[in-house]
């Protein structure tokens, strides 16, 4: 080979190499990602000084700074990751200067702002995570040139407006996670036919229309969740060609018709219906999807039968069917459903009796057949299920006897046999579940007397045995239930004193004896400190009623048909409890009408209560089912908080306990609905709902809309004041003051527990708004003793909340208008 030809063959190679030297030593000198990461800092405030090492100092090396990872070789920054690091700011538009970036993770802060266009000049991105944040407007259809982008999440914010038809346009984009904003319009057709798409998130927004036949044009589509939004229309008729499907979630909308049947050709593992207006019956072919493991269709119209079919079911662990009108009996086949963890049939119309097959199913944790026509005896071999936590059967026609074999159920909490006919003695072996905190044998024909064994149990919080046949005396051991806060005994045939040995239940706030034959006096009880409810009315009681301590917040009518009874009342001091609450329409009791001013002390007077039981009882106590018709109010329309019957008590090591998630639908806080995490800021999420009634006069929950949504709606234009009922508007002399009232009933009810305030903050706040003309009532019979011999009471503690000294409260020190200030920092147009 010549020289010439040997030269002319080594000139392209060295060529391509200095061509190739080049474009990476360009790169290395184009690259200016270090100051576009600074610029990005500029716009964040780094709270726990997380960046510390985000410096510009020429010995700082970006690609070491955390959060940041490099190229190797063009050191461009390819994955940003803040996640979870408290920072607070927005998002710099400077973003989009990164353009080898692939994954921007800023999920888990407090990142305010709108998504800036120009993240869409990030054209290497793969993977965008914006998540649990407070970031508001509309999603940027500059998104949509993001033509590598694989994953999108921006679940948990404030966005609103309509999804972007334009993200259809994403070629590669497989996970598509919009939930818990404020998104609105429909679902863009055109997304139904991205051919890659696999996840879809749109749970908890405010989209309409209809479900489109188009859906199943998705054919690797895998996960699509809708709950909890407004959409309407029946359910495809095609859904069961989308056979990739494993979690279809429909819940929570408005959708009509009835189940398709081919919605048994999925091989879904999750399928929730529950909280439509879904008529007619299950389709049997229901029995046939044996990968469920989550069926849920309860809160629905359905009629029929339960399909025996559902016996095949093997491997689900969840069967809810109830709140609907389904008849017959239920299936023994059920009993084959080994698997079975939760089973709730309650509300419904069925007969016959509780098959013994449910004996079988060895996993159990909860059963819940209440509110049916169920009769015959309760099977005693339910004592196999011996991971049973609830029992409820209330509300059926069952008879014959307790089951002795409950014993053997060791992790029940919750037992509830109430409004049956049950007969017989209570059984001591009931005395053996050590682990119980719900007693409940109320409105049967039990008889007998009550063992004393019953005081062996420690964890008990509620005991009912009212409206029975029970004879003979109270038992002196019930002393010993340390931990309940209400004893119902009533309507009975008990005799005796009333124990000494009850003053030593700290945490008792009602106990109810009326209607026995109970005889002695009540001066004993003068020394129950935390008791708020006492009925003793109807016994053969003699003595003198005390007139201080706790007993200046007893009614008359507490004492009444005890004729050897003495002492005196002040109708203003003891108000007659008559049958008020919050809960009738338009906040109204009976035909009366509630100004402005009545509302807001029923707020006060509620708030006050629940500050009580979350801060100065020992354990805390956690109501868990805070809503306005366990508000009561007196015959001056004061508020009483009642119906402690699921509350709960807190170990003051702990800032939550995990639990059976129980309340009322509409009040429950969503975040221990999804964590079973149950804290104070559950009832403070409860107490924003009842405020949110008291302010439009509307249901929490009723046929047509949830409250909280349409409050959460009208905010997106600034206008909630037009959801005010109109008697506020007429009555209010500061409309300022029902507009902060509607601000703290946003705050109350923010979807992260931590952004909520306390019961103390809240009352105090209430506080300032209630006229200054207006002060509190003192209460004459405390105030008149000396302040050695005082029990401090909730009503005394709040009544002097102007004055920072009364409570040792760090947020006392704060003025009425740093308060609002304070609060007004983090509410914004869209609370959730």
């Amino acid at each position: 080979m010549s020289m010439k030809r040997a030269v002319a063959m080594a000139f392209p190679i060295q060529l391509l190499i200095l061509v190739f030297l080049f474009c990476v030593s360009a790169g290395v000198v184009d690259s200016d990602d270090g100051a576009t990461l600074l610029e990005m800092k500029k716009s964040l405030r780094d709270v726990d000084n997380v960046l510390y090492d985000w410096t510009s100092s020429p010995s700082s090396d970006y690609c070491i700074w955390r959060g940041v990872t490099c190229d190797n070789a063009t050191l461009n920054a390819i994955t940003l990751n803040l996640s979870g690091l408290n920072l607070v700011g927005e998002i710099s538009p400077s973003v989009g200067k990164l353009k080898g970036l692939q994954t921007l993770d800023l999920r888990g802060n407090r990142l305010s702002g709108q998504i800036p266009d120009e993240i869409g000049d990030c054209s290497s991105l793969i993977n965008l995570d914006l998540s649990f944040n407070e970031i508001y407007g509309d999603i940027p259809f500059s998104i949509s040139k993001l033509k590598q982008l694989e994953m999108l999440v921006v679940k948990n914010n404030r966005l609103i407006g309509p999804i972007p038809s334009t993200l259809s346009q994403i070629p590669n984009l497989k996970v598509l996670d919009l939930a818990q904003n404020n998104l609105s319009g429909e679902i863009p057709r055109l997304i139904y036919w991205n051919e890659v798409l696999q996840y879809m998130g749109l749970r908890g927004n405010n989209l309409v229309g209809t479900l489109s036949p188009d859906i199943c044009q998705l054919t690797g589509l895998w996960y699509f969740d809708v709950r909890n939004n407004s959409l309407t229309g029946c359910i495809p008729q095609t859904i069961g060609n989308c056979t990739a499907f494993q979690v279809l979630d429909l819940s929570y909308n408005h959708l009509t018709g009835e189940i398709p049947f081919n919605i048994g050709f999925l091989q879904v593992a999750t399928l929730s219906l529950q909280g439509n207006q879904l008529s007619g019956p299950i389709p049997p072919v229901i029995g046939l999807m044996q990968a469920l493991a989550v069926l849920d269709l309860s809160c629905n119209m359905l009629t029929g039968p339960i399909p025996s079919i559902l016996g095949n079911l093997t491997f689900t662990e969840k069967l809810y069917l109830h709140s609907n009108k389904l008849t017959g009996s239920i299936p023994a086949e059920l009993g084959n459903m080994t698997k079975l963890h939760y089973l709730e049939l309650n509300d419904n119309h069925l007969t016959g009796s509780i098959p013994a097959e449910l004996g079988k199913l060895t996993d159990l944790f909860d059963l819940n057949v209440a509110h049916n026509n169920l009769g015959g005896p309760i099977p005693d071999n339910l004592s196999s299920c011996t991971n049973l936590n609830s029992l409820n059967v209330h509300g059926n026609k069952l008879n014959g006897t307790i089951p002795l074999s409950f014993q053997r159920l060791e992790s029940m909490t919750y037992l509830n046999l109430s409004s049956n006919d049950l007969q017989g003695p209570i059984p001591v072996e009931l005395s053996r579940i050590g682990n119980l905190d719900t007693l409940d044998i109320s409105n049967n024909e039990v008889n007998g007397t009550i063992s004393s064994s019953f005081g062996d149990l420690e964890h008990l919080l509620k005991l009912n045995l009212s409206g029975n046949r029970l004879m003979g005396s109270i038992p002196a051991e019930f002393g010993n239930l340390r931990s309940v806060m209400e004893i119902d005994i009533s309507h009975n045939q008990l005799s005796g004193f009333i124990p000494q040995e009850l003053t030593q239940l700290q945490n008792l706030l009602s106990l109810r004896l009326e209607n026995n034959n109970l005889s002695g006096d009540v001066r004993s009880l003068i020394n129950c400190p935390s008791l708020t409810e006492l009925n003793v009315s109807n016994n053969n009681l003699a003595g003198y009623i005390p007139t201080s301590n706790n007993f200046s917040r007893f009614s008359f009518d507490s004492f009444l048909g005890n004729p050897a009874l003495c002492g005196y009342w002040n109708s203003n001091i003891y108000p007659c409890r008559e049958a008020h609450t919050t809960e009738r329409g338009s906040c109204s009791t009976k035909n009366k009408k509630l100004d402005w001013d009545t509302r807001l002390n029923i707020a006060h007077g509620a708030a006050q209560g629940l500050s009580y039981l979350h801060h100065d009882c020992s354990p805390r106590i956690i109501h868990r089912d805070v809503k306005s018709s366990n508000i009561l109010l007196d015959k001056d329309f004061e508020a009483h908080l009642t119906d402690f019957g699921i509350a709960k008590s807190l170990c003051t090591s702990k800032t939550y306990t995990s639990t059976y998630i129980m309340g009322t639908i509409g009040y429950i806080d969503p975040e221990y609905a999804r964590t079973s995490r149950l804290t104070e800021k559950s009832d403070v999420y409860s107490f924003g709902i009842v405020l949110l009634e008291l302010l439009t006069g509307r249901k929490a929950v009723d046929n047509e809309s949830n409250l909280h949504q349409l409050i959460l709606s009208k905010t997106s234009n600034n206008a909630v004041m037009e959801t005010v009922d109109p008697e506020i508007t007429a009555t209010s002399k500061d409309l300022g003051a029902v507009k902060k009232a509607f601000q703290l009933a946003l705050l109350c009810t923010k979807r992260q527990p931590s952004d909520r305030p306390t019961m103390h903050e809240v009352t105090r706040v209430i506080g300032s708004l209630l006229p200054s003309a207006a002060p509190l009532k003192p209460i004459p019979s405390v105030a008149s003793l000396p302040p050695s011999a005082r029990v401090p009471s909730y009503k005394d503690e709040y009544a002097k909340l102007k004055t920072p000294h009364v409570l040792n409260c760090p947020s006392m020190s704060t003025s009425d208008a740093q308060l609002f200030l304070k609060f007004g920092e983090v509410i914004s147009q869209n609370s959730e």
